[in-house]
C-alpha cells in the first residue's frame, strides 16, 4: 500500500470544501481536497433539472469571487457546478478527483485516510461532505409496497418524464417536496403529504424580495445562530424537519390541482401506501422527499451523538485536529447557503492555522 503525508486533508470539494481551501491557501497551509467525483461540481449536476438556487446570485459568492450572474437570478443547478469548477481552477487548489475515501482513524500522529489502496496520513482532516448527509432516507415499508409502484427518492429525481402514467404521491412537504410536487402536477395527479412546515411570506421573483431579502440575509447569518434561543431552535427544526417552503407557496400548489394532506405516510397496506388516519392512497408513483440522514460509518473517530451528528462548536470538534465544515446549521442558518459556506470555512481554518502555530512553537 502506497503512502504519503499531507499537513491537512479535506475531504469533499462542494462549496464548503472549496472555501476551507481558499481560506488554507491565504495562510499558506499545505493542504489537499479529496472528492469522489469526476468532476468538481458533479453533486450539483446530479440534481433534478429544473432546481434554482433560493438565493440570488449576488448572495451566492463564495469567498474571493462573485457569482458571475446577474444580481437578482437565481442561478440553475449547472450553472452553480460550473461556478464551483471555475471557483477551484481560478485559486488553484490541489484537488484529487475520482478518490473516493474508504476510511479515517485516528493515529498517534493525527489520522490516516484511505483511499482504495493509497493511505495518507496527515495531521488535520477537514470533512466537508455535506450539510445534512448524504445517504437517502427512505421509510423501512416502502419494501412492502407493490413492485409495481414506481419508487424514487428525490435524489434519483431528474424530470417528470421518469414517472410512470398515473398517479403520483410526493411524500414530505419541505422545500424540495414543494417544489417537484408543483412540477409533477401538470403530468400526473400530484398528492402531497406530510407536516406543514411553514412557508416565506413573499415569492422569490417578487420586486418585494429585493427589499426584505438584505434583511432576511442578517437574520439569517446574524440573529438564526447557534448563540441565540431563537436560533438553536431553528437548528433543531431544521435539522429534525427541513426548511420551509420557499419558491412555491400553498396557494402554487392549490393552483395547479395538488391534493395536500398533512398526514404522513406510516404503511402500507395491500401493496399501498398508508396515511396515519387510515387511507390509501391509490398511486402510480412515489417520490420520496424524505430528506438524507448522516453516515459517517467510514470515520473511526468517537465524535458523533446517538443520531449520527458530529459533537462539534462551529466544526471544532474534541478530536484535536478533526473538523467538519458545511453542516447544516454549523453556525447559523446561512451555514446551509453558499454565502455562508465562507464564515464557517474561516472559523476553522483559523483553529488549523493556530494548531500548527503552537506545534511549530512547541
Amino acid at each position: 500500500m502506497s503512502s504519503e503525508y499531507v499537513e491537512t486533508v479535506v475531504i469533499g470539494a462542494g462549496q464548503a470544501g472549496l472555501a476551507v481551501g481558499y481560506h488554507l491557501r491565504q495562510i499558506d497551509r499545505k493542504f489537499l481536497i479529496l472528492d469522489g467525483n469526476v468532476r468538481v461540481g458533479d453533486g450539483w449536476r446530479r440534481q433534478w433539472d429544473s432546481l434554482r438556487l433560493f438565493s440570488p446570485a449576488s448572495h451566492d459568492a463564495l469567498p474571493g469571487m462573485r457569482f458571475p450572474a446577474p444580481k437578482w437570478s437565481y442561478p440553475g443547478k449547472d450553472e452553480v457546478a460550473d461556478y464551483l469548477e471555475q471557483y477551484a481552477a481560478a485559486f488553484d487548489l490541489p484537488i484529487r478527483l475520482e478518490s473516493t475515501v474508504d476510511s479515517l482513524v485516528a493515529s498517534a500522529d493525527g489520522y490516516v485516510v484511505t483511499v482504495g489502496a493509497h493511505q495518507i496520513e496527515t495531521s488535520n482532516v477537514v470533512i466537508a461532505t455535506g450539510g445534512l448527509g448524504r445517504t437517502p432516507y427512505i421509510p423501512a415499508f416502502a419494501d412492502r409496497l407493490d413492485p409495481g409502484i414506481l419508487q424514487l427518492h428525490s435524489s434519483e429525481y431528474r424530470r417528470p418524464a421518469q414517472l410512470r402514467p398515473g398517479p403520483v404521491l410526493v411524500v414530505g412537504a419541505s422545500h424540495s417536496g414543494c417544489d417537484l410536487a408543483y412540477e409533477l402536477a401538470p403530468h400526473h395527479p400530484t398528492t402531497l403529504c406530510g407536516r406543514d412546515p411553514g412557508q416565506i411570506p413573499v415569492h422569490l421573483d417578487s420586486p418585494m424580495t429585493r427589499v426584505i431579502f438584505p434583511v432576511v440575509a442578517f437574520v439569517e447569518g446574524h440573529v438564526l445562530t447557534r448563540r441565540t434561543p431563537m436560533g438553536r431552535r431553528a437548528k433543531t427544526h431544521v435539522r429534525d424537519h427541513g426548511a420551509p417552503m420557499l419558491r412555491v407557496k400553498r396557494r402554487d400548489l392549490l393552483a395547479r390541482g395538488v391534493k395536500r394532506v398533512t398526514e404522513r405516510v406510516t404503511d402500507a397496506r395491500g401493496g399501498l401506501p398508508l396515511l396515519a388516519d387510515g387511507t390509501v392512497v391509490q398511486v402510480a408513483n412515489v417520490l420520496w422527499c424524505t430528506g438524507f440522514r448522516q453516515s459517517f460509518d467510514w470515520v473511526d473517530v468517537p465524535v458523533f451523538d446517538d443520531d449520527g451528528w458530529p459533537v462539534e462548536n462551529r466544526g471544532v470538534t474534541e478530536s484535536p485536529g478533526l473538523y467538519f465544515s458545511g453542516l447544516s446549521f454549523q453556525y447559523a442558518f446561512s451555514s446551509m447557503l453558499i454565502d455562508g459556506a465562507g464564515r464557517d470555512a474561516a472559523y476553522v481554518v483559523r483553529h488549523i492555522g493556530q494548531r500548527e502555530r503552537a506545534y511549530v512553537d512547541a
